[in-house]
């Protein structure tokens, strides 16, 4: 496993390899990542991976400073999974004296994580888009789990004329329905019983859909019922919204809907989502 802190060292490596797959992470990993790299190696034959709490896309008061790190068992977990590169630049090295360059697309700072984040996707698309520049794979692997994400990313592959294949991967859950997340480990075990609560209310709105309910209120309003059982969940958004453009829906239409919130259990902010087709 070839472990890298330069960009010009990841180039003169990666070189040496065809097709790589690729999958951009910020640490703490958990089986979500992991299944993305078996992925990547099982369709590329050789997985890429990056290891970078990129802090332009937390705010000043958010968690950047506190967002749990662990190298060391990162490492060992990507031996494990026969990752061949390994890309763990320092934040100089991602954005050194002078930079000033940023990736923007307007649109996603209006909806949803954009519109509760201001300048968040950026920070993202930013990073994303060097990190694609570096690592130059075929395939990059995104799970599910981070919708909004996955949508900015390929609006900027697409916009860009970048030649990377983007795969989004369905969202990994614990036995009890809550997605895979570092933030999780915040959680205290009252506050991580009382997580469940975000899966329960997104399957409510799916089977409300499954139905026959169409009426985008009526859906929102099935999941705001729901999360208002648990006295530790603040709700901050809930969503059904079109799967292409993120706007909220009347109706659910012929392309299905995006079903998501964020929700705060304690401090800890969590989202999650299901894509329902029509």
């Amino acid at each position: 496993m070839n472990v890298i802190t330069t960009v010009k060292d990841f180039r003169q490596t990666r070189a040496g390899f065809d097709r790589v797959g690729f999958v951009p992470t910020m640490g703490y990993l958990h089986e979500g990542h992991l299944s993305l790299m078996r992925q990547a190696r099982r369709e590329c034959g050789t997985a890429a991976v990056s290891i970078f709490v990129n802090p332009t896309q937390f705010a000043p008061h958010e968690d950047f400073t506190r967002y749990p790190r662990d190298l060391e068992r990162d490492l060992r977990l990507l031996a494990v999974e026969g990752v061949e590169l390994v890309f763990v630049p320092e934040v100089g090295e991602m954005y050194p004296e002078g930079f000033g360059t940023a990736v923007v697309l307007p649109a996603a700072d209006e909806v949803l994580e954009g519109a509760a984040r201001p300048d968040h996707f950026s920070g993202v698309a930013t990073v994303v888009c060097k990190l694609l520049n570096i690592v130059q794979p075929t395939r990059a692997y995104f799970g599910q789990k981070d919708a909004q994400q996955t949508v900015v990313v390929r609006q900027m592959v697409r916009d860009l004329n970048m030649p990377t294949q983007i795969v989004v991967a369905p969202t990994v859950r614990e036995a009890d329905g809550l997605a895979m997340s570092s933030r999780n480990s915040y959680l205290t075990p009252k506050q991580r019983a009382a997580a469940q609560i975000l899966y329960r209310a997104l399957t409510a709105a799916q089977e409300l859909l499954a139905s026959g309910e169409r009426h985008g209120d009526g859906l929102r309003q099935a999941m705001s019922e729901v999360l208002a059982d648990e006295p530790l969940a603040r709700p901050e958004y809930v969503s059904v919204a079109d799967p292409l453009t993120l706007r909220e829906l009347a109706e659910v239409g012929p392309r299905g809907a995006l079903i998501s919130l964020a929700v705060r259990v304690g401090v800890v902010r969590l989202i999650d989502n299901l894509l329902i087709d029509a």
